[in-house]
């Protein structure tokens, strides 16, 4: 089994879990910027925590067998600070690094007028930057909240399937289900998405446009709940190619529309990451 984790936040994560993670065949990674846990107080700490994400974590991943990429942006808890605006006009910066496949995560915290005004202007930057989008729905009042994200998706002219809006569930996933957009779950161990809803959210909606993450971080997570859902799936009854484009091909498909895994046509079977470079092939 190989495994794309299209969403999970290495920095907050231990050597150790990438040890477990490639020997559970994670290949490959997407650690999208995020709030760390307490506020930043200036422009300059998002640049040393950008720096890093495109620098030192690239190279300790490496040392696992495991690729990493990043996704760079103002998150929408942030936006809300004055201090931190100064952040959107160094972002082209970053966006313009081979590392970076997408803008995120961006989207809708607390549902202000300022996370509008950053959620717009990051989505008209990964449209000139040819970049898919990855929106964040937020924790509370989660269903108006994805409408009102979907609404500003719309309204901003990027195709909307280059847009993966996360952290969805079985209540929000009908929502957004028929716009185009991709479909991201995240798999907790108490929280949001767990292996066996996911499966039986696969055997309604299908395979098409569905990304798997883990989301692991500083809370209570687990970087190899994307494996325990392949598991699952495979227990309910699911083959090894669907497997496959659940957890490696999808995850390829959405982000390779950055130019920059490396390979311009994932195939049947997908492309398999070795060192700094992606080779046909695999298992």
């Amino acid at each position: 089994m190989r495994i794309f984790d299209p969403h999970v936040h290495m920095t907050s994560r231990t050597t150790d879990d990438y040890v477990r993670m490639s020997a559970a065949g994670v290949r490959a990674v997407v650690e999208p910027a995020f709030w760390l846990g307490q506020p930043r107080t200036s422009v300059g700490s998002f640049v040393d925590y950008f720096d890093s994400l495109v620098g030192w974590e690239p190279y300790r991943a490496s040392q696992f067998g495991v690729r990493h990429h990043a996704t760079i942006a103002l998150n929408p808890k942030e936006a809300n600070d004055p201090r931190c605006l100064g952040v959107l006009e160094m972002l082209p910066r970053y966006l313009d690094k081979d590392g970076v496949v997408a803008v995120g995560e961006i989207g809708f915290d607390s549902m202000t007028v300022e996370e509008d005004t950053a959620f717009e202007a990051q989505l008209d930057l990964a449209v000139r930057y040819g970049l898919p989008a990855l929106v964040h729905t937020p924790h509370r009042d989660k269903a108006r909240g994805i409408r009102r994200s979907l609404a500003v998706v719309s309204s901003a002219g990027i195709d909307p399937g280059r847009v993966v809006i996360d952290h969805l569930n079985e209540v929000t996933v009908g929502l957004v289900r028929d716009t185009g957009c991709w479909l991201g779950f995240s798999i907790y161990p108490e929280t949001k998405m767990s292996p066996p809803r996911m499966v039986e959210l696969i055997r309604k909606y299908g395979t098409e446009r569905v990304l798997i993450n883990s989301a692991a971080d500083w809370g209570r997570s687990d970087p190899l709940l994307t494996r325990a859902t392949g598991e699952a799936m495979r227990n309910a009854g699911f083959g090894d190619d669907d497997v496959d484009r659940v957890l490696w091909r999808n995850p390829v498909e959405f982000y390779g529309q950055s130019g920059r895994l490396g390979a311009s046509d994932a195939g049947s079977a997908g492309p398999t990451f070795a060192g700094n470079s992606i080779q046909r092939g695999g298992s």
